[in-house]
């Protein structure tokens, strides 16, 4: 009985000491053993480990990457516009002893950088790199975040910028901006399909000047095409070349026959004895005062 009892008492010390020895660690997770507050250089992997009760202390590093969103942080861009950026860090421990041994809390420190960090990239970035260039101005903030967190054994996996808030003055102007921006491109467009359609009737006018039968044929078509449409009014085109010719025959209608020289007409027979008659006699003034000559009757016969 007294054998009995000291290998039952046996197995009962040594199921308390397996159960305060005894650690389950996950597979997502890395154990590190303090021996009389020294770090043991083995990292202890998942599973069942043992340690010694009151000697050592196991303390368990969670290896999955985290998500840490980055609060928004305001401040003024290169040329001077004031927003406000949100950012995500996604960051896992590579190594255990320097994430517990060399800062106290990595996760608070690695925050703090990715403010810090995102605060000097706002200002040494410009408004349109912000809204359109964030691969770049990500890879630059993820190396500027890396670089004090390698020495935490803290890695980097990738940061994000989420959202840049703009004030609502600055919103408008650039809602004017690209509204100017599509109207520029609208008429620019619209000059060029005029451009286009100049050189194809500067074409077709070539065309139809070598042969006249077809501007003849193209009034026919726009007749056709207008009467189609059952109007009770027609208009048609008056040919251009029918108008050079009315006022070519204008002009020289204009201009006048040319005349031949004129010949003084030949007095009559009688006329000389008239003008001796006429200068022998007096003037005779006329009704409204001018003067005539005067005539001697002839006697009758």
């Amino acid at each position: 009985m007294v054998i009995v009892g000291i290998v039952l008492g046996a197995l009962a010390a040594a199921a308390v000491w397996f159960g305060l020895s005894a650690r389950v660690i996950k597979q997502y997770e890395r154990g590190l053993v303090f021996r009389f507050g020294r770090v043991q250089e083995a990292i202890r992997g998942p599973g069942l480990n043992m340690i010694v009760p009151g000697i050592d202390k196991l303390r368990k590093v969670n290896m999955q990457i985290v998500t840490m969103p980055v609060p928004a942080q305001e401040g003024i861009t290169r040329d001077n516009v004031t927003v406000k950026v949100d950012a995500v860090v996604y960051f896992n421990v590579a190594d255990p002893a320097r994430a517990i041994v060399n800062v106290q809390d990595y996760l608070f420190a690695v925050l703090q950088v990715a403010q810090t960090s995102l605060r000097s990239m706002i200002g040494k970035s410009e408004l349109d790199d912000l809204l359109s260039n964030r691969e770049k101005l990500n890879q630059g903030l993820e190396i500027m975040i890396d670089s004090p967190a390698l020495d935490w054994g803290v890695h980097i996996d990738r940061v994000e910028i989420k959202d840049v808030a703009l004030p609502e003055s600055m919103k408008r102007s650039m809602s004017r901006q690209a509204e100017a921006e599509r109207e520029r491109r609208a008429r620019v467009i619209t000059a060029e399909g005029e451009l286009q359609a100049s050189h194809k009737l500067a074409e077709a006018a070539a065309t139809m000047a070598d042969t006249p039968t077809a501007l003849q044929l193209r009034l026919l078509q726009t007749v056709v095409e207008v009467a189609a449409e059952k109007n009770s009014t027609l208009v048609l085109p008056f040919p251009v070349e029918l108008l050079r010719f009315l006022e070519r025959h204008t002009s020289v209608a204009a201009a006048g026959p040319t005349t031949p020289a004129r010949i003084p007409p030949q007095a009559p027979p009688e006329a000389p004895a008239a003008l001796e008659s006429a200068a022998e006699g007096p003037p005779v003034r006329d009704i409204v005062g001018g003067e005539q000559p005067a005539t001697t009757p002839k006697p009758r016969t």
